[in-house]
């Protein structure tokens, strides 16, 4: 069983890799689906979310706004570093639970994790492999602003509170670089998974 994480910055293309990872055979893990899910009522982090930023976060039918807890804790490295805190150690007992689950189905599977922040968190150091996905900052603002509803000054904030993506190189067994087409994309990430495989046989 091979543990892999898959990471880059904001907009950088990692749903893109995941899911052709996905596609080649391997367990995919989006960690943001994963975050959702622990901050709706009943979640492992509703509650404490709740009581850490207010009911001004929740919406009339008592969900959390994520657009507006979005907007209270991407402006503040210590509310960011308190919501993580919170929604983290929920979100990584899934992803071990479902690993586990798999593990047991495929004991030569390939599980992938796919998360922005594995590597500041320190979550990185729990996968046997690191693929980083990489394009220019400009790249990343075009796409995220492609997505609808984003100011371009907001997504440029949260690109740089996150930490550079020349710094992730330094952690990364394999780099993806999306600058390109998307069928050069879909190569390297084909290119990745054989080179996972080898290393499970």
């Amino acid at each position: 069983m091979l543990k892999v994480g898959l990471t880059g910055g904001l907009a950088s293309g990692k749903t893109l890799v995941g899911e052709a990872l996905a596609g080649s055979g391997c367990l995919l893990i989006q960690a943001d689906e994963l975050g959702h899910e622990a901050l709706e009522p009943g979640g492992e982090a509703y509650g404490a979310v709740v009581r850490e930023f207010g009911r001004e976060i929740l919406t009339s039918d008592g969900l959390i706004d994520r657009t507006r807890l979005g907007t209270l804790v991407f402006g503040s490295p210590e509310q960011l570093a308190r919501l993580n805190a919170l929604v983290h150690p929920p979100v990584v007992r899934r992803e071990e639970a479902l690993i586990a689950e798999f593990a047991a189905r495929e004991p030569r599977g390939i599980a992938v994790v796919e998360a922005a922040i594995l590597i500041e968190t320190g979550s990185y150091k729990r996968f046997d492999r690191m693929i980083l996905v990489w394009c220019t900052e400009e790249q990343q603002v075009e796409r995220a602003l492609r997505r609808g509803g984003a100011l371009e000054a907001d997504v440029r904030a949260r690109i740089s509170r996150q930490m550079p993506l020349e710094e992730k190189r330094k952690f990364a067994d394999f780099v993806i670089d999306t600058s390109g087409q998307k069928e050069d994309t879909l190569r390297q990430a084909r290119a990745v998974y054989e080179a996972l495989r080898r290393i499970q046989t």
